[in-house]
């Protein structure tokens, strides 16, 4: 055997020894897991924090705040949502929602949610809603996300009975507008929770 067969075998029984060394120090096998080496890692594994906000929102609300969320219809395709204090009331996915008008009244004072239904705008009975919005108690919140068409059956004692609740665009809404409000019931101003866009 030669110098240089006994250096090639010297050689490779060190470059085995030292990969050996370097997987045992930087990997930690076990039966379930693999760990990443210690310089992948970092030198603290500093933790990552989620901050998850009430209702999906992108900032937090303050402390004497409700946090809510009201998403319109879109066409008749995509159903309406409407979050309160990071409880659902209203989606498509609860399978609560229907085409028209989707409202949920809340306690203004307890957050607490007192009852949710929806309205047929297109080819359903206007009466139903008028007795629910007759019906709706001092101190309640109303939310409204629309679905597909909140105008067509709109009279003006409905138009009204939105405009007492804070709403500056229930006197224009037509067919297949989007719309969102939050209002309350005497309100002495116009609400500032309230969006619309038309379709025409």
């Amino acid at each position: 055997m030669r110098v240089s067969d006994l250096l090639r075998i010297l050689a490779l029984i060190f470059v085995l020894i030292t990969s050996w060394i370097f997987i045992y120090s930087y990997f930690s096998f076990s039966k379930r897991t693999i760990g990443l080496p210690r310089w992948l890692a970092g030198s603290d594994s500093k933790k990552i924090r989620v901050v998850k906000n009430k209702c999906g929102l992108s900032k937090p609300c303050a402390e004497d705040f409700f946090a809510f969320k009201i998403c319109s219809g879109a066409a008749n395709v995509v159903g309406p949502s409407i979050c309160f204090e990071d409880h659902m009331i209203m989606s498509p996915v609860k399978n609560n929602v229907g085409r028209g008008l989707n409202i949920a009244l809340v306690n203004g004072t307890t957050g607490m949610v007192l009852k949710h239904n929806h309205f047929d705008m297109y080819s359903g009975d206007v009466q139903l809603l008028v007795k629910f919005l007759k019906g709706i108690p001092e101190g309640m919140l109303v939310l409204v996300a629309s679905y597909d068409d909140p105008g067509t059956k709109m009279n003006d004692e409905i138009r009204a009975f939105f405009s007492t609740l804070g709403s500056s665009y229930a006197k224009h809404l037509g067919f297949r507008d989007s719309w969102i409000f939050l209002g309350a019931k005497d309100i002495k101003d116009k609400s500032p929770f309230e969006q619309c866009f038309s379709s025409f």
